[in-house]
């Protein structure tokens, strides 16, 4: 597999670098088949997927400790297993607004990480007709994020 390393800024001025070809949605992003938006919302959704699946602590709670006993010390953090519930809830939420039809590739693609043609072989579909559901369901996903732009059909 070849590496295809990028810098991604993060937050507020953090920045990692991304192998490429570690996941599907980036690898599609990088060639120009899925646009800024459409990316931001798979990356929502796999961090909500990701953070839902996390299993109990079992070992000690490294968080960082509050800055000050002032009232402007670091905020506390949600407890893990309201953390995994929230995002399990919010993961729901947004499959939801995606509906039928379109959450299975997705889920596939940006959750699962299989790649396009994998997906679309799984499913039973022609090829290329994966990339055309996806766009649509990532489309339908950033419209519930109410990420910024509007949505743009992909040839």
């Amino acid at each position: 597999m070849k590496r295809e390393l990028v810098e991604r800024t993060i937050g507020k001025g953090r920045s990692v670098t991304v192998n490429l070809g570690e996941s599907p949605l980036s690898w599609l992003q990088s060639r120009g088949h899925v646009d800024a938006r459409q990316f931001e919302a798979g990356e929502r959704l796999r961090a909500d997927y990701e953070t839902a699946q996390l299993g109990a602590r079992v070992t000690m709670a490294w968080d960082a400790a509050p800055a000050g006993r002032t009232p402007r010390g670091t905020p506390p953090a949600l407890d893990p297993a309201l953390a995994t519930i929230a995002a399990k809830r919010r993961f729901d939420a947004a499959v939801a607004s995606v509906g039928p039809g379109l959450t299975d590739v997705l889920w596939r693609v940006v959750c699962a990480g299989e790649g396009l043609g994998a997906a679309e072989r799984a499913l039973g579909w022609p090829a290329r007709a994966g990339k055309l559901v996806l766009g649509l369901a990532l489309d339908r996903l950033a419209d519930h994020y109410r990420l910024g732009g509007t949505a743009t059909i992909r040839r």
